[in-house]
Protein backbone atom coordinates (compact mmCIF):
# COMPACT_ATOMS: atom_id res chain seq x y z
CA UNK A 1 0.00 0.00 0.00
CA UNK A 2 2.81 2.39 0.89
CA UNK A 3 4.47 1.79 -2.48
CA UNK A 4 1.26 2.66 -4.33
CA UNK A 5 0.94 5.93 -2.43
CA UNK A 6 4.60 6.79 -3.12
CA UNK A 7 4.18 6.03 -6.83
CA UNK A 8 0.99 8.11 -7.05
CA UNK A 9 2.66 11.01 -5.23
CA UNK A 10 5.67 10.87 -7.56
CA UNK A 11 3.44 10.72 -10.65
CA UNK A 12 1.47 13.74 -9.44
CA UNK A 13 4.67 15.74 -8.99
CA UNK A 14 5.93 15.05 -12.52
CA UNK A 15 4.95 17.48 -15.27
CA UNK A 16 2.45 16.27 -17.83
CA UNK A 17 4.07 15.86 -21.24
CA UNK A 18 2.46 17.61 -24.19
CA UNK A 19 4.30 15.41 -26.69
CA UNK A 20 6.00 12.04 -26.76
CA UNK A 21 9.35 13.62 -27.69
CA UNK A 22 12.31 13.99 -25.34
CA UNK A 23 12.35 17.04 -23.09
CA UNK A 24 15.90 16.89 -21.83
CA UNK A 25 18.96 18.61 -23.20
CA UNK A 26 20.94 15.38 -22.93
CA UNK A 27 22.72 14.60 -26.20
CA UNK A 28 22.20 10.86 -26.52
CA UNK A 29 22.21 8.10 -29.11
CA UNK A 30 20.02 5.06 -29.44
CA UNK A 31 21.78 1.69 -29.80
CA UNK A 32 22.84 0.61 -33.30
CA UNK A 33 19.98 -0.80 -35.34
CA UNK A 34 17.32 0.98 -33.26
CA UNK A 35 14.08 1.73 -35.05
CA UNK A 36 13.30 5.43 -35.71
CA UNK A 37 12.09 7.57 -32.76
CA UNK A 38 8.39 6.98 -32.10
CA UNK A 39 8.49 3.50 -33.61
CA UNK A 40 11.35 2.60 -31.26
CA UNK A 41 9.48 4.01 -28.27
CA UNK A 42 6.34 2.02 -29.02
CA UNK A 43 8.23 -1.21 -29.78
CA UNK A 44 10.81 -1.25 -26.96
CA UNK A 45 9.52 -3.35 -24.05
CA UNK A 46 12.19 -1.97 -21.67
CA UNK A 47 13.54 -5.41 -20.83
CA UNK A 48 17.18 -4.34 -20.38
CA UNK A 49 18.66 -7.19 -22.40
CA UNK A 50 20.52 -4.83 -24.76
CA UNK A 51 22.45 -3.28 -21.87
CA UNK A 52 23.18 -6.66 -20.30
CA UNK A 53 24.80 -8.01 -23.48
CA UNK A 54 26.81 -4.85 -24.28
CA UNK A 55 30.49 -5.78 -23.73
CA UNK A 56 31.50 -2.12 -23.49
CA UNK A 57 28.72 -1.28 -21.01
CA UNK A 58 27.85 1.66 -23.24
CA UNK A 59 24.07 1.29 -22.91
CA UNK A 60 22.33 3.08 -20.05
CA UNK A 61 18.61 3.53 -19.34
CA UNK A 62 16.61 6.68 -18.85
CA UNK A 63 15.07 7.45 -15.50
CA UNK A 64 12.64 10.37 -15.21
CA UNK A 65 15.12 12.95 -16.59
CA UNK A 66 13.87 12.55 -20.16
CA UNK A 67 10.15 12.31 -19.40
CA UNK A 68 7.84 9.41 -18.64
CA UNK A 69 7.72 8.20 -22.24
CA UNK A 70 11.47 7.51 -22.21
CA UNK A 71 11.52 5.74 -18.85
CA UNK A 72 13.74 2.63 -18.95
CA UNK A 73 14.60 2.99 -22.64
CA UNK A 74 18.23 2.42 -23.68
CA UNK A 75 20.58 5.21 -24.70
CA UNK A 76 24.28 5.88 -25.19
CA UNK A 77 26.27 8.99 -24.19
CA UNK A 78 29.31 8.74 -26.49
CA UNK A 79 31.69 10.84 -24.38
CA UNK A 80 31.07 8.56 -21.38
CA UNK A 81 30.98 5.18 -23.13
CA UNK A 82 30.73 4.59 -26.84
CA UNK A 83 29.42 1.80 -29.02
CA UNK A 84 32.00 -0.65 -30.35
CA UNK A 85 29.60 -1.87 -33.07
CA UNK A 86 29.61 -5.46 -31.81
CA UNK A 87 25.94 -5.61 -32.87
CA UNK A 88 25.02 -7.93 -29.97
CA UNK A 89 22.17 -5.67 -28.77
CA UNK A 90 20.13 -6.35 -31.89
CA UNK A 91 20.70 -10.09 -31.55
CA UNK A 92 19.08 -10.19 -28.10
CA UNK A 93 16.28 -7.63 -28.53
CA UNK A 94 13.06 -9.68 -28.19
CA UNK A 95 10.71 -6.96 -29.48
CA UNK A 96 12.53 -5.89 -32.66
CA UNK A 97 13.05 -2.32 -31.36
CA UNK A 98 16.74 -2.92 -32.10
CA UNK A 99 17.12 -4.83 -35.34
CA UNK A 100 19.75 -7.53 -35.73
CA UNK A 101 22.57 -6.42 -38.03
CA UNK A 102 25.48 -8.55 -39.22
CA UNK A 103 28.87 -7.43 -37.95
CA UNK A 104 30.12 -6.62 -41.44
CA UNK A 105 31.23 -3.16 -42.52
CA UNK A 106 28.88 -2.97 -45.52
CA UNK A 107 25.82 -3.96 -43.50
CA UNK A 108 26.72 -1.66 -40.60
CA UNK A 109 27.18 1.34 -42.90
CA UNK A 110 23.86 0.63 -44.64
CA UNK A 111 21.75 -0.02 -41.53
CA UNK A 112 23.25 1.78 -38.53
CA UNK A 113 22.20 5.45 -38.30
CA UNK A 114 22.99 6.50 -34.73
CA UNK A 115 24.33 9.90 -35.74
CA UNK A 116 27.23 11.58 -37.48
CA UNK A 117 30.53 12.97 -36.29
CA UNK A 118 31.39 16.62 -36.79
CA UNK A 119 34.81 18.18 -36.29
CA UNK A 120 35.33 21.55 -34.66
CA UNK A 121 38.44 22.73 -36.49
CA UNK A 122 39.00 25.47 -33.90
CA UNK A 123 39.47 22.80 -31.20
CA UNK A 124 41.07 19.98 -33.22
CA UNK A 125 44.82 19.71 -32.61
CA UNK A 126 45.50 18.43 -36.12
CA UNK A 127 43.65 21.37 -37.64
CA UNK A 128 45.73 23.65 -35.42
CA UNK A 129 49.00 22.33 -36.86
CA UNK A 130 49.76 19.67 -34.23
CA UNK A 131 49.40 16.12 -35.53
CA UNK A 132 47.04 13.94 -33.47
CA UNK A 133 44.89 11.38 -35.34
CA UNK A 134 43.46 9.73 -32.21
CA UNK A 135 39.91 9.86 -33.61
CA UNK A 136 40.98 8.11 -36.80
CA UNK A 137 42.76 5.33 -34.92
CA UNK A 138 39.72 4.82 -32.66
CA UNK A 139 37.28 4.49 -35.55
CA UNK A 140 36.08 0.93 -36.27
CA UNK A 141 35.44 2.00 -39.89
CA UNK A 142 38.65 3.83 -40.90
CA UNK A 143 38.59 5.23 -44.44
CA UNK A 144 34.87 4.42 -44.56
CA UNK A 145 33.63 6.72 -41.80
CA UNK A 146 36.65 8.97 -41.36
CA UNK A 147 39.89 9.62 -43.19
CA UNK A 148 42.83 11.80 -42.33
CA UNK A 149 44.66 14.36 -44.40
CA UNK A 150 47.84 16.28 -43.83
CA UNK A 151 48.90 16.34 -40.16
CA UNK A 152 46.20 13.71 -39.56
CA UNK A 153 43.42 16.27 -40.02
CA UNK A 154 40.14 14.32 -39.71
CA UNK A 155 37.55 14.38 -42.49
CA UNK A 156 34.22 12.70 -41.69
CA UNK A 157 32.87 10.64 -44.58
CA UNK A 158 29.37 9.49 -45.58
CA UNK A 159 30.04 6.09 -44.01
CA UNK A 160 30.02 7.53 -40.48
CA UNK A 161 27.35 5.71 -38.44
CA UNK A 162 27.77 7.71 -35.22
CA UNK A 163 29.16 5.04 -32.88
CA UNK A 164 30.97 7.67 -30.81
CA UNK A 165 34.39 6.03 -30.52
CA UNK A 166 36.02 9.10 -32.06
CA UNK A 167 34.33 11.42 -29.55
CA UNK A 168 35.19 9.16 -26.63
CA UNK A 169 38.85 9.02 -27.64
CA UNK A 170 39.33 12.74 -28.37
CA UNK A 171 41.96 14.13 -26.02
CA UNK A 172 40.68 17.71 -26.20
CA UNK A 173 38.41 19.20 -23.54
CA UNK A 174 35.88 20.09 -24.75
CA UNK A 175 36.15 17.43 -27.42
CA UNK A 176 36.97 18.53 -30.95
CA UNK A 177 34.87 15.80 -32.55
CA UNK A 178 31.30 15.13 -31.47
CA UNK A 179 28.48 12.90 -32.55
CA UNK A 180 25.31 14.70 -33.55
CA UNK A 181 22.44 12.24 -33.04
CA UNK A 182 20.32 11.26 -36.00
CA UNK A 183 17.13 13.32 -35.43
CA UNK A 184 14.98 10.44 -36.70
CA UNK A 185 16.51 8.08 -34.13
CA UNK A 186 15.67 10.06 -31.01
Amino acid sequence: MGQCIAAATLAAMLPVEASAGPRSSIRFLRPPGALPGKEFMSTCIRCGQCGEICPNRAISYFGFENGMSSLDTPFIIPREKSCILCMKCGDVCPSGAIRPIKREAKEIVEKVKMGRAIVDRQLCLSWQGKTCGVCYRACPLPDIAIRVGMLEQPHVLEGCVGCGLCERSCIQMPQAIRIIPNPRAV
